[in-house]
């Protein structure tokens, strides 16, 4: 155990005395390497960040939350059935039986979008396509607002359609900067609304450096946009009663849109942790896509390692000649080149975590809300992966080493 251990130490000593004999040529050997893995390691910081930052919005909508879409969320979105694409709207009667008949809900709020992009405007100054949004107090309810001042609007001002607003932090800090915004006016598409409250900033947003939110009254909104459709509906259910009320809201939506007992559902239900799964399909698919393209890279560095190794066999000829000949073994040999090309990548391994972080550190500054992070997992798997990329393309020139006759090596010239 003692001799291997000390031919082990040995090889990995020689190993790095040619890697530091020759570092030009050994670091263009292992610039595919570097390349590769630093690819997977920044796409894989990148890929992290991104799962975190849009996670933590679709959990924003809370773990007791029910969202209704008209279509199925997540990786399917883009690729629809025609009987999904000719599915009608919801409607404003489906949250009101949503509501009255789903006794695991706590909370409804139906939510409807215009159809345009809308501008808004106090005193001369404009903000141009806000984010308009016609809700219902049970919106607030449901923990979807955080009020910074003022109040949130009530049912019975929604009932009677008032023209009364809440506007999120980057609306107050643009249109009523210096000012106590409640109180004020607001013109939203040549409407003029009453300002009730503001909302602070969002935790976690798509992006994270936009609120140009405007929440209105539902009755108002339909009001102003009598063609609009509904988006959504969200329903709140009781703690502890997600699952019932899944089953109560499928119940309720199937006897009110007339679904057949044979038939699947014409309308899709997610949870926050739904929509998680579904996203992290896209994500994984995604990363495999870039795993792929990236092994290009490996695959060079691994040619150009087995390349490099077969120059250095034949000129090394002599002295491996002579190392037979003072007793050492095919193993030896062996276990010596192949230290030789593994220890060659695992620095390009190394280098290209050093790459892929250094990719990381300019995604957070480009895009501030994307907390990419070199996740340790994919650090471990680019050191393993690139030692095991010179072991693999290190075999054919160190068994080539291995089998040269001592006599012939040593008259080589």
């Amino acid at each position: 155990m003692i001799v291997k251990r000390l031919a082990f130490f040995n090889g990995l000593k020689l190993a790095l005395d040619t890697i530091r004999g020759h570092k030009l040529r050994a670091f263009l050997t292992v610039l595919g390497v570097i390349i590769g893995t630093g690819t997977i390691i920044g796409v894989s910081a990148i890929l992290t960040g991104f799962d975190t930052s849009i996670s933590n919005v679709l959990r924003s909508f809370g773990p007791n939350s029910i969202i209704v879409f008209k279509f199925p969320v997540g990786p399917r979105v883009g690729n629809l059935s025609p009987e999904e694409r000719t599915r009608k709207d919801l409607t404003y009667e489906n949250a009101v039986d949503i509501k009255e008949r789903c006794k695991a809900v706590e909370d409804v709020s139906p939510m409807i979008f215009p159809n345009k992009t809308v501008n808004v405007r106090f005193k001369g100054n404009d903000m141009y396509d806000v984010n308009l949004m016609g809700v219902e107090e049970a919106y607030a309810r449901g923990g979807q607002v955080d009020i910074h001042l003022g109040r949130f609007f009530g049912d019975e001002e929604g009932r009677r359609r008032m023209p009364v607003a809440v506007v999120g932090a980057d609306i107050e800090k643009g249109l009523y900067a210096n000012m106590d915004p409640i109180g004020k006016t607001l013109l939203v598409d040549g409407h003029e609304f009453l300002v009730v409250g503001t909302m602070l900033r969002p935790a976690a947003s798509f992006f994270g450096d936009t609120d140009n939110r405007v929440l209105v009254p539902y009755g108002m909104m339909r009001k102003m946009y009598p063609n609009a459709k509904e988006v959504a509906i969200v329903a709140t259910a009781y703690d502890g009663k997600l699952p019932e009320a899944l089953d109560q809201v499928r119940t309720v939506l199937r006897i009110d849109r007339r679904v057949p007992y044979s038939k699947p559902d014409n309308f899709a239900l997610s949870t926050a942790e739904q929509m998680v799964a579904d996203f992290r399909q896209i994500t994984a698919i995604t990363f495999i896509v870039m795993a792929v393209l990236s092994s290009i890279g490996l695959l060079v560095g691994g040619i150009g390692v087995m390349n490099i190794m077969l120059v250095s066999v034949t000129e090394r000829t002599h002295e491996i000649g002579v190392r037979k000949a003072v007793g050492a073994r095919t193993t030896d040999i062996l276990i010596q080149f192949l230290l030789e090309a593994a220890v060659l990548t695992g620095l390009g391994g190394l280098a290209g975590i050093l790459f892929g972080w250094m990719i990381s550190l300019i995604s957070r500054l480009v895009f501030t809300s994307i907390p990419a992070s070199v996740p340790l997992w994919a650090a471990v798997t680019g050191v393993v992966v690139s030692v095991a990329t010179g072991l693999f393309f290190g075999i054919w020139p160190a068994n080539k080493a291995a089998r040269l006759d001592p006599v012939e090596a040593l008259r080589y010239e």
